[in-house]
């Protein structure tokens, strides 16, 4: 039993020594609380131990509390690694590369939608196809696929489908230079090539919510909300294509451990050494499906505003707050022993969280801090924070929602799709979904507690909280 090695050092932090387990370079840290720690899987922190065997992590390899098992590394996550010498690792990015959040935000209060709520949810769903492979009748040629892994949201905004403060409000300004398009398979590609603008299945969501609690309105001021204020959150990812292309590196990988001598305690972590040849294409792959994922998440916002529009006229608009990823891979600079280096942060199922004046914020929020957004699980509320300095020490990371506390497969057999329906009518939440499978997997009591996910959060210090979402309408895939 692993769990029972996990030393409590701090109030809300846990801490398996690098003796534990043979290979181990560095201890493994938890963010949790009590609570937390009594449902969390073996699996997992067999896992996250597995994170601090590999080749050039530095300090710890860390979980956010939201920690549930995945393939490889847990999902919660978090490891910097050393660049260029050490690794690069295709599991601890996540199958779905760069599945992200982002946040609109409406000049509506909730009484003014609330007898238009069926009718914007079912125009949301007409406009954005959702479930597993969907996709748009209309597919992308490969000189426009290749165009969106390369410029990602400014291509976009360059044929008319995103503003300029969409850019400024995405992590990364929705483009990862190092993309290269030709490092993306064709089977991944075609994979993509009809989903460019779609919601996927799974834990995927749009979210129409209102502000239903401020707690810092200095930054609820600078970020545009206020009470009651309707917003719209968009949870999704790189689809099919981000799946291919996380496959076939995995496969790379995995037949390259042994001429590059890096052993293992489970092939699933199957990593390349970042400066190979192998490790460097993975990279330029990986920024092309994240540049993938930030256009698709664009192309949603292109046709909500659509939708939108619609039900409240022209002249209404839906603003970016900020876009933020949390399957990915990063070259990022860190203060290591007292002087700025850097390193390969990798954070699967983990987002970034910027304190207040860091290079890498927009102007507009560089006074205050990162946008931070987690969602919570279907029903509950969902939170908007801010980035803080004490979260170095987890290089500037924060959890990116629940964590799931029962598998998708024990939640069919456990919950009744009518059951969650009515339970959801019953807080006036409207649910919109192509399936009712979607539904019972997606049962809140399939996941962590949100609001003692984000004791730890705040007690940690890990973010500071900003703002509370209440959820008004939902519209899921399959």
């Amino acid at each position: 039993m692993i769990k029972e090695e996990f030393k409590k050092i701090s109030e809300f932090l846990w801490e398996l020594p690098a003796s534990t387990k043979r290979g181990m370079k560095v201890p493994a840290r938890l963010y949790s609380s009590p609570a937390l720690m009594a449902d969390v899987e073996e699996r997992a922190l067999e896992q996250l131990a597995n994170i601090a065997v590999l080749p050039g992590i530095i300090n710890y390899a860390l979980a956010m509390p939201d920690i549930h098992s995945g393939y490889g590394p847990p999902i919660g996550g978090v490891g910097g690694i050393a660049y260029p010498q050490g690794i690069i690792s295709p599991g601890f990015v996540g199958f779905d590369e760069n599945c992200g959040v982002r946040l609109l935000i409406s000049n509506y209060q909730s009484d003014d939608i609330k007898d238009y709520l069926k009718r914007l949810s079912l125009e949301v769903q007409k406009n954005i196809p959702s479930g597993l492979g969907q996709g748009r009748k209309i597919k992308m040629s490969q000189e426009q696929m290749d165009k969106v892994l390369k410029g990602g949201v400014p291509f976009l905004q360059q044929q008319g489908y995103a503003f300029q403060s969409d850019i400024s409000h995405c992590e990364e300004q929705g483009r990862m230079p190092t993309a290269d398009a030709t490092a993306v398979s064709l089977q991944a590609k075609s994979r993509g090539r009809g989903q460019l603008g779609t919601l996927g299945s799974g834990n995927h969501f749009i979210e129409i919510q209102r502000v239903s609690q401020i707690f810092d309105k200095r930054a609820a001021d600078v970020f545009g909300i206020a009470p009651d204020q309707v917003v719209i959150m968009v949870h999704t990812g790189s689809r099919g294509l981000g799946h291919q292309n996380c496959s076939d590196y995995l496969k790379i990988a995995a037949q390259s451990l042994a001429r590059y001598k890096i052993n293992l305690p489970d092939k699933e972590l199957a990593a390349l050494p970042a400066e190979s040849s192998e490790g460097q294409r993975f990279f330029q792959a990986m920024s092309a499906a994240s540049n993938f994922a930030w256009a698709n998440r664009q192309m949603i916002t292109f046709y909500l505003r659509q939708a939108w529009q619609k039900i409240f006229g022209q002249g209404t608009e839906l603003n970016l707050l900020y876009d933020v990823a949390h399957n990915i891979a990063k070259v990022e600079e860190h203060v290591i022993n007292g002087h700025p280096k850097k390193i390969l942060v990798h954070r699967k199922g983990a987002t970034r969280a910027l304190p207040a004046h860091h290079p890498d914020l927009p102007e507009d929020y560089k006074a205050i801090g990162q946008p931070v957004l987690i969602p919570g699980s279907m029903g509950t509320h969902s939170y908007i924070c801010l980035g803080t300095e004490q979260s170095k020490e987890a290089w500037y990371t924060v959890n990116h929602g629940a964590g799931r506390i029962m598998s998708r497969h024990a939640a069919i057999q456990r919950f009744a799709s009518q059951d969650i329906i009515s339970q959801l009518k019953a807080k006036n939440i409207f649910i919109q979904s192509q399936s009712a499978k979607g539904i019972a997997e997606e049962a809140p009591q399939a996941y962590k507690d949100i609001e003692e996910v984000m004791r730890v959060v705040i007690g940690a210090g890990l973010a500071k909280m900003v703002a509370q979402l209440t959820p008004l309408a939902v519209i899921k895939g399959e």
